[in-house]
């Protein structure tokens, strides 16, 4: 079992942005527990490639509160930035390491993981992205087209399929404009009219509709799928039906609700209970990212980072092996 100052279960923007506040102000032995063997998960599998990454969120640009900003760039350049971040700070990361269950002493925790590490350490940071687990469909997907069924951009382009996409939001519109420069691409969505997809890329897709690249399939709600040769047969609540090649699925995420309930984490509706510094009931675990959001912008992420460790400092500093 090895023993740390912190653990902070996740590696991306918020994980990452809260450990370099915590070496900023002198927290030695800081271990980042990461599922994947690359930090940033949501953007390497859901930003497809040349995806713009800004701090504005609902038009409104957040400033910085601690030591991380950015403006707005590309995927592959804010990818970049941040392997930079971690190099530079010289952050503890320890890959394939999915924090799988954390254990309540009386005077600190334990976390263990899916790579068989064991860690200690009096404060845990959660940091883990509400898009780990993607929302899906209420109804059952056939087990011969689960590979023709995507939560997200596959690795392999898609290239001269008939597809659709299914969502309402910029995530759906974001997929479906890109798919549509080399696909035929129909957008599902199952009210009359958006209402939650930002402007730049309304205007996107309003453009690829007027060049015919999309067909918008507004007010329609899907019953069913099932597997027609090697199609995806649609089956609509209409009574209509349609075939496609590949389906995807951009319902946005949900927070992985049954890990931190088994902690004893509590919940005000779908949000858990956190103080103004992320921590929950359960003292000296803290909540930051989208777990503190819910919804929000990277650069909001980073803050919640700078906030915690401020909480961490005041209420614990002693705790962290700060004497000043």
């Amino acid at each position: 079992m090895e023993q740390a100052n912190l653990v902070i279960i996740g590696a991306g923007p918020a994980g990452i942005a809260t450990a370099v506040e915590a070496k900023e102000v002198g927290i030695e032995n800081v271990i980042l527990l990461e599922k994947k063997g690359h930090i940033c998960d949501t953007v390497v599998s859901l930003y497809h490639e040349g995806k713009r990454v800004d701090p504005v969120y609902r038009k409104v640009k957040v400033e910085p509160l601690g030591k991380l900003s950015f403006e707005t760039e590309c995927r592959e350049e804010f990818l970049e930035r941040m392997k930079k971040v971690v190099e530079d700070h010289k952050l503890d990361i320890r890959y394939w390491n999915e924090a799988q269950k954390i254990k309540i002493l009386e005077d600190s925790f334990i976390v263990q993981t899916g790579g068989e590490l064991e860690v200690k350490a009096p404060i845990v940071v959660v940091a883990i992205g509400v898009f780990g687990k993607p929302v899906k469909p209420s109804y059952p997907i056939p087990k011969e087209i689960k590979n023709k069924v995507f939560f997200a951009l596959p690795k392999e382009p898609l290239k001269g399929k008939k597809i659709l996409v299914v969502g309402g939001g910029d995530t759906a519109a974001e997929t479906a404009c890109f798919l549509s420069n080399d696909n035929s691409v129909d957008l599902s969505y199952r009210r009359e009219k958006f209402f939650r997809i930002n402007p730049t890329n309304m205007c996107s897709l309003e453009g690829c509709c007027d060049a015919g690249k999309i067909n918008l399939l507004m007010g329609t709600d899907i019953e069913g799928l099932e597997g027609k040769g090697d199609r995806i047969l649609v089956h609509f609540k209409d009574g209509k039906g349609q075939e496609y090649d590949a389906v995807f699925y951009c319902l946005g995420g949900m927070t992985p609700r049954t890990f931190l309930e088994g902690v004893g984490v509590e919940f005000e509706g779908n949000k858990p209970k956190i103080d103004e510094y992320g921590e929950t009931n359960i003292p000296r675990l803290f909540l930051v990212g989208d777990l503190a959001l819910l919804k929000g912008s990277i650069m909001a992420a980073f803050n919640t980072g700078k906030k915690t460790i401020d909480g961490i400092v005041k209420k614990y500093k002693d705790v962290v092996g700060l004497t000043t």
